[in-house]
């Protein structure tokens, strides 16, 4: 239920909170207009997750975040509520991060040339902070195509299943399978030395970044 019009402010944002996300997004469609300013509230930190592991680049990211909340903001009465709005938002998130990388017209890395970047690297210290391994994980996601990077962001490391990653990305949950398997291959020769260091099977919890063979 929306807060009555006469509330104090305070009453009204409380209000607010307490609705569920189908909700506020009903009340924007209604003309609220402070209800879809509480949904990006609530999503944008894990929605910029998303697009900047999927990107690569924070600039990028944050444009591919605006762009889709703008979206979502235009087109809420496209929302059927076969989803949940979190997995509906993520859908837009990921779709204005592919479009991007489209419109750059990034050329997948084959894979022999894959082979060549893992044979080059130098051997990385034993000692090796979070964000260094983050930040390696990430330039290596950008050497995939779109569709494979894109499923991995959302399982291995947003923590997705394999059935909602398969939602958010309208595919079916075989195809999920496949692309993160295809990946994982990929990015295993560039990404070996991260899993062999001792104690270090994945990036830390706050990055959610699993390295697995698959």
């Amino acid at each position: 239920m929306n807060p009555p019009p006469d509330s104090p402010p305070a009453a009204q944002q409380a209000a607010r909170s307490a609705l569920s996300d189908a909700d506020l997004l009903m009340s924007h469609i209604g003309g609220d207009p402070h209800a879809f300013s509480e949904i990006v509230r609530r999503h944008r930190d894990r929605m910029w997750a998303v697009a900047l592991r999927t990107l690569g680049d924070p600039d990028e990211a944050a444009d591919a975040v605006q762009d889709a909340f703008v979206s979502a903001y235009r087109k809420a009465e496209s929302f059927r509520g076969e989803a949940a709005v979190t997995t509906w938002l993520h859908r837009i998130v990921v779709n204005a991060c592919l479009d991007r990388m489209r419109r750059k017209s990034i050329r997948p890395v084959a894979d022999d040339e894959l082979v060549e970047a893992a044979e080059r690297d130098t051997p990385v210290p034993d000692q090796t902070g979070d964000r260094d391994v983050s930040m390696e994980v990430s330039a290596a996601l950008k050497l995939l195509p779109a569709d494979q990077r894109a499923a991995l962001v959302l399982v291995d490391m947003m923590g997705y299943s394999v059935e909602d990653a398969a939602q958010v990305l309208q595919v079916p949950a075989g195809t999920i399978k496949s692309r993160c398997a295809r990946g994982r291959a990929k990015l295993a020769p560039i990404l070996s030395h991260l899993r062999n260091r001792s104690g270090l099977t994945r990036v830390s919890s706050a990055k959610g970044a699993e390295l697995r063979d698959g």
